[in-house]
């Protein structure tokens, strides 16, 4: 029997529609939901445990996103035919959906939860990404999970100036903003996208467009769980609670963690003091206490640090290193640090240190883009490395983590605008963050943009990027917006948002909003000082490198790009790769071959240091494109002596040869090629196109000379001394069965006659 299914549809107001339906599929998760648009569908499931681990006292989320191959009529590429490790677009996916959800659980639930969701089929018109925060959030809503309230993702574009709620593939590659917005129906959470410099003002406008349509698919889900049957929330055991306990911590604690925030010292400094104040208040309890209540002590000890900090800064305007609200930490800037790299640059802020290379390639080192709702390839792309050391830790290297792969692609969606999309190189930034105490995936970008420029990059504009915050107090109306914020900071505000851009606009941003219904008056506001910020840092890199490099450095590839017909592929690649093998072997170059998808014609990308090797390949290709026209005079040169001629070359296209024939030497007769010519020699000949006879090109040394005083042409040979069918071999009658029987007699028959 079909179980009962549970929809709801939400109306995007253009003609697409999204519903979320359950109770066909994964009913033994606690929550399942399946997400459609067009074909798009996507299934997410819920589960979780209804005790937590003993030990832990924090929220074990997953949230897991994947996109199957079959869902797309496809196979897993490479020989392992399953999908294994998630890609880098799912990884961002997941983190997208995290940083919503995770905020909202109950502070002190500790179950182990996951989150999963999958793409069971693909629409090429339907980003399923724009959907994965929808999906979730159903999912719990159809469960008795403790959960805050409904929330949902969306994606935004701008065309012509009209925005769009989840925009095609084709609408985004017009739009000038790729927003992704979550929210819940009364407040704004999570903002991430990349701009085409858009200012402060616009980018509000596009938050705003995008909460409209989230309190639409939050209301939707709050209706399907109605229907549905809205279950009853769990109890859990929550966290031991000592309000007396909290009020003689906060009391012991709140001066001297004042008093040290004032001082304006360096992390480790200042850590070690809040360290010393911590053990000096646990000295005041007994061991027995401690066994009891150590756990407690630590929670409201970080709280009375929080509040301290929090105080000093709205009060007094004071931040822990003793800057104030907008000022920006001492930077200092360095290009081509490392000599053998492409390009290589330094960006130190207080104490976070980028460390950024670039490397120049061809088409066949572009980053390739294997997913089932995506397939491509990036001829820019960056890559973060944050090592344990850059925080003064010891950890075990897990591979690239999560938060690599994020930082990492807000840089890239920060640089890749500014790269002129017809740059013939493929590029590749490495960041390695060497120090951390503040944001290194806006370090990377600083870096990344003086990098870019010591490499001979064109790009359009240097591009800076400053990390804020945000303290907010919800009973004074009190705010302060910080610039540059220090690691610690970001942990105790209320909004750690993330600016990069030029001195023209925004070019990509990263938000986590922690305060219920920011109100876009402060966010307007915060971005206007982060944007003060921003130039100020900009400053600073154009004093170290104003603009690009003119070129690339002398031990830097030479990218060379030429486009020959179609025709000349398959001899410039030669039979099983033979020429170009061996050209790039002489030239000590590397050669690419793509074909225009649209023209058909071949691009030819010529790589390498030596230019004499690149003038090498260049000539190679003009030799082979080289048609002489008929009537016209070509310089050549002898290369091979035969008896019936001599094999030529074109000197202007060498490795292009044609047979001179003897009869084309010269007016008078010769016995011998080597009377007229030798090998090496250099002369004219005229061009004849192809001889009907022959159907062989026909030059001519001859028809370049003046005919000899007295010349006679030997007269055309006539058919009879070639012989009629009749005469060939003579008389037909000797030719006779009687005559060829003789003829095949035993010799010694034939002797005796």
């Amino acid at each position: 029997m079909i179980p009962k299914v549970f929809k709801e549809v939400i109306d995007l107001g253009d003609g697409r529609t999204i519903s979320i339906e359950t109770g066909k599929l994964a009913k033994q998760a606690h929550g399942s939901v399946v997400v459609q648009s067009g074909k798009c569908m996507l299934l997410c499931t819920v589960v979780s445990n209804y005790s937590a681990s003993p030990g832990i006292d924090f929220l074990p989320l997953t949230v897991d996103y994947r996109e199957k191959f079959a869902a797309a009529g496809r196979y897993p590429g490479g020989f392992f035919k399953r999908e294994a490790r998630p890609s880098d677009g799912e990884v961002l996916t997941m983190r997208l959906v995290d940083r919503v959800l995770r905020p909202l659980f109950p502070k002190d639930y500790h179950a182990e939860t996951q989150l999963m969701i999958q793409l069971m089929s693909h629409d090429e018109n339907v980003m399923p990404d724009a959907m994965a925060g929808l999906a979730a959030s159903a999912a719990i809503q159809l469960s008795d999970i403790p959960f805050e309230t409904p929330i949902s993702e969306v994606r935004v574009g701008r065309i012509d100036g009209q925005f769009i709620i989840n925009p095609t593939y084709a609408q985004l590659e017009q739009s000038d903003i790729d927003m992704v917005i979550g929210a819940s129906a009364d407040s704004v959470m999570m903002v991430e996208g990349e701009m085409k410099e858009i200012s402060e003002e616009e980018m509000v406008e596009a938050i705003k467009f995008a909460h409209d349509a989230i309190k639409v698919q939050c209301a939707a889900q709050i209706k399907l769980a109605e229907a549905f049957g809205k279950k009853e929330t769990r109890e859990y055991e929550p966290e031991p609670e000592d309000e007396a306990l909290a009020k003689k911590v906060h009391d012991l604690a709140y001066d001297k963690v004042y008093a040290v925030a004032k001082k304006a010292s360096a992390k480790h400094e200042r850590g070690a003091a809040f360290d010393a104040i911590k053990e000096e208040i646990k000295a005041t309890f007994t061991e027995e206490e401690l066994l009891e209540v150590g756990g407690l002590v630590s929670k409201y000890f970080y709280k009375a640090e929080k509040k301290a900090v929090r105080d000093l800064t709205l009060n007094e305007g004071l931040r822990l290193d003793g800057r104030k609200t907008t000022d920006i930490r001492p930077i200092w800037c360095e290009v081509d640090y490392l000599p053998s790299t492409h390009g290589s640059s330094i960006f130190t802020r207080g104490e976070t240190q980028a460390l950024a290379t670039v490397t120049l390639g061809t088409s066949r080192e572009a980053n390739q883009i294997d997913m089932p709702s995506f397939e491509g390839e990036e001829r820019f792309y960056l890559h973060y490395n944050f090592p344990p050391f850059s925080t003064g830790e010891a950890r075990p290297l897990r591979g690239t983590s999560r938060r690599e792969v994020g930082h990492g692609n807000l840089a890239q969606r920060a640089l890749k605008g500014m790269v002129p999309s017809d740059y013939s190189y493929t590029v590749r930034v490495v960041s390695e963050v060497l120090e951390s105490n503040g944001s290194s995936s806006m370090a990377t970008v600083c870096a990344g943009t003086m990098a870019l420029m010591d490499a001979g990059v064109p790009i359009k504009k240097p591009v800076s990027g400053i990390a804020m915050g945000l303290i907010t107090d919800t009973e004074t109306g009190k705010y302060a917006v910080l610039s540059d914020i220090l690691g610690d900071e970001d942990h105790l505000g209320d909004m750690d948002f993330k600016v990069t851009g030029t001195a023209d606009g925004i070019t990509a941003c990263q938000m986590d909003i922690k305060v219920k219904g920011l109100s876009y008056e402060i966010l307007v506001n915060a971005l206007k000082q982060a944007q003060a910020g921003r130039l100020h840092i900009l400053g600073k890199l154009v004093e170290t490198i104003a603009q690009p490099n003119a070129d690339v450095k002398p031990h830097a590839p030479k990218m060379i790009t030429r486009i020959i017909p179609n025709a000349f592929i398959g001899a410039l690649i030669g039979p099983g790769g033979k020429v170009i093998q061996e050209l790039q072997k002489a030239t000590k170059t590397t050669i690419v071959i793509n074909e225009d998808p649209i023209t058909e014609e071949g691009i030819v990308e010529i790589l390498g240091t030596n230019q004499e090797g690149i003038d090498a390949v260049l000539a190679k290709i003009d030799s082979l494109m080289f048609k002489p026209e008929v009537g016209g005079t070509y310089e050549v040169k002898v290369i091979k002596m035969l008896d019936f001629g001599a094999v030529v070359e074109y000197t202007q296209a060498p490795g292009n040869e044609v047979l001179l024939h003897v009869s084309e030497l010269a007016w008078e007769r010769t016995e011998n090629v080597t009377d007229v010519v030798n090998m090496g020699d250099v002369f004219n000949v005229k061009y004849f196109g192809v001889d009907p006879k022959t159907r062989k090109e026909k030059v001519s040394r001859k028809a370049l000379l003046e005919k000899p005083e007295g010349y006679v042409a030997r007269p055309p040979r006539e058919n009879n001394d070639r012989g009629g069918r009749d005469n060939r071999g003579g008389n037909r009658d000797n030719r006779g069965r009687d005559n060829r029987r003789d003829d095949r007699r035993p010799r010694e028959d034939r002797k005796e006659d």
